[in-house]
């Protein structure tokens, strides 16, 4: 059999397939046109498409020119041999020669798919728009659909429509894990770990001891009781018969009212103050993390901050003190009114960060926390008050540069959120105000304040309360006057820390110098009349500023000293964080080794181990039956301003009308009821009383012992008009 060799030029003619692989493919019974009409979908080039093919005889053809861009495959009949066939219309037959010329290499390329570029089997489908090739030397036969992209399976899977459930769960997921609610959570673990044993027994102790806490609870309790009941006599309280205002006699705890509406009776109030301890203690470690974040600061710096803020040494003097422990809404308000104004103290004030809806919260959790209580309080407003000016006049002298530099959505939040402030401290110093008008006595004098004015060894002694120096301490405690509000060790790694951040942090030089200042002036100021007499530090206050003469610690501005040291202390330690960064980045894996993790979260565990406490937690005298079936006016003894706190607790049965009660002074008629009542019961004394309103004496017999009414309670009566009877272990007189 003869071979003929078709040549390049008129396989382009017929439009015949090239030899793919040595194997011949079956030609069409009819070329395909040579007019270009038959153009790929895909991009490829149709048979005759070729402008070299103009003006050549066109042959008839059954397939479809524009099906693929690949001439169209049919069975053919009249090749079976291994000859190829002479016929113009017949390109090759089956099983034919391999290609002998290199110009048949540019006919080769005309049936290419678009993706692979060259066709690599000889009994090539038609393919699809998408490019795809029969597999196995299949024929794709006409009417079949098209076979997949072979190289579809190592494409990436489409993402899946997650159902309502699976977003659900994502979004919990992603809120578990998101830094603040970490930061939440942890200051909740810390604070129930570091004021253990708070929670062993909430329904029965108090932390320190039974007095002031039993009168926080009371307030608690009463504030809750009245809002419900009858709001208009909110400062006229059941205790301090019959002085009125008598609720504004001390700091008021009156923005846990909330709290003071669930429940009744003493042991709810216990279980009540024992939570809000522990719940203050841990808005206080969440607050001054916000703080530190908001201003720069990493996270391990930023933990620093919040703990050391929280769990200073000196602060465990003041666990019965529920007002003072209750300070996180400072730093947290300070940290929501600075996002709220995009300000930063490592980036400065940056506009397209602001947001006014922080603004609103920063004000209003201020003014939330000025209604704890004056004894921080105060010296939070007049920093509000000093911030305010700062940034008007600052406004001012760039007027010109920056007309508007807060938008009008923020200055309307900011005069809205002020005015709020001003509005709540106004009308919380009302009541105040009234006092100190009755009562004389009420006004401190700055001979009062020099009784509790620390030295300076005060800033380097720890309470007793304190576990790690506290027994180390005793003799430097000895010598103080007043230890309990002298002791002012805000930590010594917190000293420490402070100081190398003078030196390395993430702060600039100015901000650590400015910082440093307020630790500085902050710590003169809680010395009160020590530093030279306070003439020209707080003296100047005491004199000057409306309600300063009202607070009577000075001590306690070493909270603003501590929160400073946190701050200074953050900048290192975050410096330090980013330092470990940048040496990890050059270790193989690039992650920290674990002695590189340690010394990360050793300035936390140290801050966390000074802040161990020894604080006792007594158990409260129980309520005497009698407490809860006696109405008032009613006078319970022996009375004194120790003793009275407890009776103030117990009356939260009923809040009946008491001439009990204690607080930060005596008042002048309590003191001469006292008097009077240490005769009782004779003529004058039960005369006294029913002339006051009293109706009901109370005398509790485990109380008496070395007190005048020992030999007098079983004494007769009936010659006094009045009759007496045993309720447990009480004894009632009715008058």
């Amino acid at each position: 059999m003869t071979t003929e060799r078709v040549d390049a030029t008129d396989e382009d003619k017929t439009g015949g397939s090239p030899l793919v692989d040595g194997a011949a493919v079956k030609t069409p019974d009819t070329a395909t046109k040579g007019t270009g009409d038959g153009e790929a979908t895909d991009g490829g080039q149709a048979a005759g498409s070729d402008p070299a093919d103009a003006g050549q005889p066109a042959e008839p053809t059954t397939g479809d020119g524009a099906d693929g861009g690949n001439a169209g495959i049919v069975k053919d009949d009249a090749a079976q041999d291994d000859a190829v066939t002479r016929s113009a219309d017949t390109d090759a037959a089956k099983g034919g020669d391999t290609e002998k010329d290199a110009d048949k290499k540019a006919a080769d390329k005309e049936v290419a798919d678009k993706d692979d570029g060259t066709a690599k089997d000889a009994d090539k489908e038609k393919a699809d728009k998408d490019g795809g090739t029969a597999k196995d030397g299949e024929t794709a036969k006409d009417g079949d659909g098209a076979k997949p992209d072979r190289w579809e399976a190592f494409a990436p899977a489409p993402e899946p429509v997650p159902g309502r459930v699976r977003r659900v769960l994502r979004a919990v997921g992603q809120f578990l894990v998101h830094e603040w609610t970490l930061a939440v959570f942890a200051s909740l673990a810390l604070a129930v770990a570091l004021t253990w044993p708070t929670l062993r027994y909430p329904l029965y102790t108090l932390p320190q001891d039974y007095w002031d806490p039993s009168l926080q609870a009371w307030q608690m309790a009463w504030s809750g009781h009245i809002l419900l009941t009858d709001p208009a006599q909110l400062w006229q309280s059941n205790t301090f018969f019959p002085d009125p205002w008598n609720f504004a006699f001390s700091d008021t705890l009156l923005g846990y009212a909330p709290a003071g509406m669930i429940g009744t009776g003493p042991e709810a109030a216990l279980l009540r103050y024992n939570i809000m301890f522990l719940l203050a203690h841990a808005l206080a470690t969440f607050g001054a993390y916000a703080l530190a974040r908001q201003l720069g600061a990493g996270r391990a710096g930023a933990a620093v901050a919040g703990v050391s803020y929280t769990y200073a040494p000196w602060l465990l003097a003041q666990a019965g003190h529920l007002h003072i422990v209750s300070n996180g809404g400072i730093p947290l308000a300070l940290a929501m009114l600075a996002r709220g104004h995009g300000w930063s103290l490592r980036h400065g004030y940056r506009p397209e960060r602001r947001h006014a809806g922080w603004a609103y919260g920063g004000w209003l959790v201020a003014a939330w926390q000025l209604s704890l209580g004056f004894g921080i309080g105060l010296p939070f407003a007049y920093v509000l008050a000093g911030a305010t000016l700062v940034a008007a006049v600052t406004w001012f002298v760039r007027r010109r540069s920056n007309p508007r530099p807060f938008g009008v959505r923020l200055l309307v939040a900011d005069v809205v959120g002020a005015l709020l402030f001003a509005g709540v401290g106004g009308l919380l110093a009302v009541p105040y105000f009234k006092v100190t008008e009755l009562h004389s006595n009420a006004a401190r004098t700055l001979g009062d304040i020099g009784v509790y004015s620390p030295p300076l060894s005060g800033f380097f002694t720890a309470p007793a309360e304190s576990r790690v120096w506290g027994g180390l301490h005793e003799g430097a405690r000895s010598v103080l006057p007043w230890h309990p509000e002298m002791t002012l060790l805000p930590g010594f790694v917190l000293y420490a820390l402070a100081a190398g951040g003078l030196f390395f942090s993430v702060w600039r030089l100015r901000h650590r110098l400015l910082l440093l200042a307020g630790v500085v002036v902050t710590m003169v100021l809680a010395m009160g009349t020590r530093f030279f007499g306070g003439t020209f530090t707080y003296g100047l206050l005491f004199e000057y500023l409306p309600g300063w003469n009202g607070l009577r610690t000075p001590g306690r501005m070493m909270l603003w000293t501590t929160l400073l040291l946190g701050l200074l202390a953050a900048g290192a330690v975050s410096a330090f964080a980013v330092r470990v960064r940048e040496w990890a980045a050059e270790r193989v894996p690039p992650w920290p080794g674990p002695w590189l993790r340690l010394a990360t979260v050793l300035p936390l565990l140290l801050v966390a181990a000074e802040g161990l406490n020894s604080t006792p937690h007594p158990v409260v005298p129980a309520q005497p039956a009698a407490m809860r079936s006696v109405d008032g006016p009613m006078l319970v003894l022996p009375s004194s301003q120790n003793l009275d706190q407890p009776v103030m607790l117990w009356s939260t049965s009923r809040f009946q009308d008491m001439v009990n009660g204690g607080s930060g002074f005596t008042p002048l008629r309590q003191a001469e009821i006292r008097q009077v009542a240490e005769s009782f019961p004779n003529q004058t004394s039960v005369t006294y009383l029913r002339d006051l309103g009293v109706r009901n004496v109370v005398v509790l017999r485990d109380r008496i012992a070395g007190t005048p009414w020992e030999t007098t309670i079983d004494a007769p009566v009936d010659a006094l008009g009045i009759t007496r009877e045993e309720v447990g272990g009480a004894v009632v007189y009715r008058l």
